[in-house]
């Protein structure tokens, strides 16, 4: 290919005041090809945001791996015998038991169910971010196995709906209770406001409560039991595998489930979503190949003389076929690069400046995140300019089909 064809193709589609109309046709075939790469890229960060977002924020409240009883007992009584056999399991890097139970929390300004989660503190910090930088008060409280009331750590939107501020008394009422002469009983403890945790994640903070371990056991008087052993791994990729060794480690009587499994409906759906984006606003760019289509055979028509004159002189078909050809891959380029320029730009701006809110309460989320991968942009140009080209080759094929001494015979 010489500097021949690109010189021609590049004068064609800057058309002269009589071929106006091909050249708004050109100008729109660019902008479509512009839009259809930008809603791609834009389309792409969200999907991507609320993803990685996601994923984020939940692997920052939840563990990896849970390992718990197959059928439901009395709890996992060897836990700390479990906790360090799994700790030799490889990939697996934390190990933090856990027991969690059913809760109503009695506010002043109302009563409201929730997660209540009893912790080894310091196991516990190696597993999840919740914990790690609160948003207000301490995790001294809940190291202390003797104080009163036990200290509890509520999630910022738990907070919002109980009433309770740090530093105050909060009844925890457990539905389970006590085993009376006169039937179950419910239990009633007290607990002391120490820290308010924000994850991120509104079903999380609006819903979990941390405390002891033993502060657990107390409530529901229990004997010195969990009923969960959670795990952190290396690669989260791989965390199916890495369960079907922790299986073999603890035995026929326990199970385990995964981040991918618990969370198995929300990462189907924004793949389904993907997917769906994908093939929504690639439409846009399958109408910009057809104007692209109509410009390149109006062009044809309009250029017959300009062919024969230039056939006539010596250029071959295959050089007139990329001709019309590179005027397709032109349209492509361009519409392409500005498509990415402005796509990215204003991903980065709407993510930054969090030009969309979101309710909360619906999405999980307080603002639509903007993710933009350089590589989607790669491949997304690469499809608009292929695209681009393959609407070109009837109009080419048609082009070659001229014979200058036909054409000429009337000029």
């Amino acid at each position: 290919m010489t500097t021949f064809e690109l010189f021609v193709a590049g004068r064609y589609l800057r058309a002269r005041r009589k071929e106006a109309v091909i050249s708004v046709i050109t100008v729109i075939s660019v902008v479509g090809v512009a839009a259809g790469v930008m809603a791609l890229v834009i389309a792409l960060a969200v999907n991507n945001g609320f993803k990685n977002t996601l994923q984020r924020n939940l692997l920052g409240a939840m563990a990896h791996i849970n390992v718990m009883e197959k059928t439901p007992g009395n709890g996992i009584a060897d836990w700390r015998e479990m906790a360090a056999r799994l700790r030799k399991v490889p990939h697996v890097t934390a190990v933090s038991p856990a027991i969690y139970t059913p809760v109503f929390l009695a506010g002043p300004v109302q009563s409201k169910g929730a997660i209540l989660k009893g912790i080894d503190v310091d196991s516990e910090l190696k597993i999840t971010e919740s914990l790690r930088h609160l948003q207000a008060g301490s995790l001294d409280r809940l190291r202390d196995p003797d104080i009163s009331p036990p200290g509890i750590v509520l999630g910022a939107d738990l907070v919002a709906d109980t009433g309770m501020i740090l530093k105050s008394r909060l009844d925890v009422v457990s539905p389970e209770g006590e085993l009376t002469p006169f039937g179950p009983k419910a239990a009633v403890r007290p607990f002391y406001v120490c820290g308010i945790f924000k994850s991120g994640f509104f079903e999380i903070d609006d819903n979990w409560a941390y405390t002891s371990i033993l502060a657990v056991q107390r409530a529901l008087s229990l004997p010195d039991v969990v009923n969960q052993i959670e795990l952190k791994v290396d690669d989260l990729n791989n965390a199916p595998a890495i369960a079907r060794d922790v299986e073999k480690a603890v035995g026929p009587k326990f199970t385990t489930t995964t981040w991918m499994e618990r969370n198995q409906q929300l990462l189907s759906a924004l793949k389904m979503e993907r997917a769906v984006t994908i093939i929504t606003i690639g439409l846009i760019e399958l109408v910009a190949a057809l104007n692209i289509l109509i410009t390149l055979v109006m062009m044809v028509m309009e250029k017959y003389r300009d062919i024969a004159v230039l056939m006539s002189m010596g250029a071959r078909k295959q050089q007139i076929r990329r001709i019309f050809m590179l005027q397709g891959v032109l349209i492509g380029i361009a519409g392409s690069a500005i498509g990415l320029a402005l796509g990215y730009s204003l991903s980065v701006l709407a993510d930054k400046y969090r030009w969309i809110k979101l309710p909360e309460s619906v999405y999980s989320l307080s603002f639509v995140p903007f993710e933009p991968r350089p590589y989607d942009g790669l491949w997304i140009a690469a499809a608009a300019i292929l695209v681009s080209f393959l609407a070109t080759i009837y109009p080419a094929r048609s082009a070659t089909r001229i014979t200058p001494a036909e054409v000429l015979r009337y000029e």
